[in-house]
C-alpha cells in the first residue's frame, strides 16, 4: 500500500485571501493570533503583503445570497446590482499545516517549496 508522504513541520504555505478595505486588520490579527505571518525562525512576525484593488461580484437572492455589502435593483425585482468593493490582496506565509488551517478567510493556499 502506497504511503502518504509526511510534510516537514516548519512546510511553507502562502495563504491569500481578498477581503474589503474595512475589514482587513481584524482579518490579519486573526490569522497572526493563530500563527500565520511569523517566519521558520521566529525573527520575524505579522508579516504580510497587501495590494489594493476593485472586486466585484453579483449576489444571487434567488440561490439564497444575503450580502453584507450589496444594493437591491430599484426595480422592485428582488435582484441585486453588480457589486464593486474597493479589497485588498493580503498574502500571508504560514509555517505548517496546522497554522494554515486555524485560517478562516475564503483564501487560496500555495505551497511552498525550497529550491
Amino acid at each position: 500500500m502506497p504511503s502518504t508522504p509526511v510534510e516537514p513541520p516548519n512546510q511553507r504555505f502562502k495563504l491569500i485571501f481578498y477581503v474589503p478595505s474595512v475589514a482587513l486588520e481584524p482579518v490579519k490579527h486573526g490569522i497572526f493570533a493563530a500563527g500565520g505571518g511569523t517566519f521558520p525562525d521566529g525573527k520575524y512576525s505579522h508579516c504580510s503583503f497587501e495590494q489594493i484593488g476593485t472586486g466585484q461580484f453579483l449576489p444571487e437572492a434567488e440561490k439564497g445570497a444575503d450580502p453584507t455589502i450589496g444594493h437591491l435593483k430599484q426595480d422592485g425585482s428582488n435582484q441585486y446590482e453588480v457589486e464593486r468593493v474597493e479589497e485588498v490582496r493580503c498574502e500571508i506565509m504560514c509555517v505548517g499545516r496546522d497554522v494554515l488551517n486555524r485560517s478562516e478567510p475564503a483564501y487560496e493556499v500555495y505551497k511552498m517549496e525550497n529550491v
